[in-house]
């Protein structure tokens, strides 16, 4: 008979622990995760959430569906097409310049957000870094042109751009950018004011001139809310059709953006404009052209919530 005394207990201590280590962790349950409790507030705000999505989704999938329909089928608001018809996304490229709207649509957006988003943040870093007598009242004034509509300033902008003889060009359409918008100075100097003034006080005991606390200090700090004022920019002037419809007067349709040459196309087709209603074709282009800024915010989605968790950490 084996007597259990002091000196055996210990050494059953460490193999209890090595026989319960060794034991299948699938009974186990992970202390530091919780199972999910479906209530009926769960449940409701769950249900919420999915017809939100679908109602918000519902446009794009009927542009999808419409796209692959015939002539004869693209207004019958069904989601599922009766005849497919593949070949429009093939035939399209031979009906409309799509290649050239897409290519001024992008080159003219690329130009608009590249200078709004540089010449915004250097007016910004002077308002949120220089002290100065006055800097408040102008900076009122910046904002205070925010409070103007549109329609005050669009006959004077054209008269400015027709004595400079930049009408029919691209110049009107970003040109105006160099110069920064008044939102996109305010966005950008409330996080260059978040930033510790100490780092740049350092930088320029250190020789740093206020060009390079701008380029190589507040601009790389600053990436997430230089990238939402790109992408703002992108898509405002990607869906600019007002200007392009004032300054683009080109006598070839191949000269339009993206929303011009979309426009023209529901004329083209319109059979009270002697067209054949092949509207499966405007589909197909509009499809096309929403592709560019869904790709392109999928790509910027981690910058918008950055930027918004950053904001929210330094009030």
């Amino acid at each position: 008979m084996t007597t259990i005394g002091p000196s055996t207990a210990p050494t059953a201590a460490p193999a209890l622990a090595q026989a319960v280590d060794a034991a299948p962790s699938g009974g186990r349950r992970d202390p530091g995760r919780r199972p999910t409790r479906w209530t009926i507030g769960r449940v409701l705000l769950t249900l919420l959430l999915v017809g939100f999505a679908a109602l918000f989704l519902y446009p794009l999938v009927w542009l999808v569906a419409a796209s692959l329909k015939p002539a004869s089928q693209v207004f019958d608001n069904s989601l599922i097409p009766e005849t497919w018809r593949w070949d429009n996304y093939v035939q399209v490229w031979s009906e409309l310049p799509l290649l050239h709207w897409v290519f001024n649509s992008v080159s003219i957006s690329l130009l608009a957000a590249t200078t709004v988003a540089i010449s915004s943040s250097m007016v910004a870093f002077g308002f949120a870094y220089f002290r100065f007598p006055g800097r408040n009242i102008l900076f009122g004034l910046v904002l205070g042109t925010m409070m103007l509509p549109g329609a005050v300033t669009m006959i004077p902008m054209y008269l400015i751009w027709k004595e400079a003889g930049f009408l029919g060009t691209w110049v009107p359409l970003f040109g105006a950018n160099l110069f920064g918008s008044a939102f996109y100075i305010f966005l950008q100097r409330q996080f260059y004011l978040s930033l510790p003034r100490e780092l740049f006080e350092a930088a320029r005991i250190d020789g740093t001139n206020y060009w390079q606390l701008f380029w190589k200090i507040a601009m790389p700090l600053s990436i997430p809310s230089f990238v939402i004022v790109f992408l703002f920019e992108f898509q405002a002037a990607w869906n600019n059709f007002q200007g392009a419809l004032i300054y683009l007067n080109g006598e070839s349709m191949e000269d339009f953006t993206a929303p011009l040459g979309i426009a023209y196309a529901m004329t083209k087709y319109s059979p009270t404009a002697g067209g054949e209603g092949d509207y499966q074709y405007v589909m197909v282009a509009s499809l096309l052209v929403t592709l560019p800024m869904l790709l392109l915010f999928s790509f910027g989605q981690r910058y918008f919530i950055e930027g918004v968790a950053t904001q929210g950490r330094k009030g």
